[in-house]
């Protein structure tokens, strides 16, 4: 009986440890972080800042760098979560809104396309001031992870999770 309950408890505490180990990761992988190049001079945003700053109306950060938006191409998550969350809009909208915002003298570009993870982490690497979305679990070191609302991707009502 007793190397029974003892049996009992080593897996009750079993599953308690992997849960501790594993759930804050899977909550992580299905959240999407706000991602920056290392020298943005911010740690934190809030959502409405956010979305001024992904929808082209801020243009610099207050270090003077430009800010430049790194977007994944369609169909990607982190697309689909942006158009949902942030503008709000359907894919036709989205892309007639940056035309809109351009041939108005209202940005200088478009956001820069890009098709995979790696080449978000690339450019947010290489352009000062560069900021975009990735799955939280794919951001790569060195990169800077920005708090919206002062939550982390995978805390309990963070803005951006699927």
């Amino acid at each position: 009986m007793k190397s029974a309950r003892n049996r009992f408890l080593t897996m009750m505490a079993t599953a308690t440890l992997v849960a501790i180990l594993f759930l804050p990761r899977l909550a992580m992988a299905s959240a999407i972080a706000v991602v920056a190049h290392p020298d943005v001079p911010i740690d934190e945003i809030s959502f409405t800042e956010l979305k001024k700053v992904l929808r082209g109306d801020r243009e610099f950060w207050s270090s003077g760098n430009p800010v430049t938006l790194i977007v994944r191409a369609p169909v990607a998550a982190e697309r689909t979560l942006l158009l949902k969350t942030v503008y709000e809009m359907s894919e036709n909208q989205f892309r007639q809104y940056w035309i809109s915002k351009v041939f108005r003298a209202e940005a200088a570009s478009e956001p820069r396309i890009v098709l995979s993870s790696d080449e978000t982490a690339e450019l947010l690497t290489v352009i000062t001031g560069a900021v975009g979305l990735m799955r939280a679990d794919e951001v790569p070191q060195g990169l800077k992870i920005l708090r919206v609302d002062g939550k982390n991707p995978g805390d309990p009502g963070y803005p951006l999770a699927e």
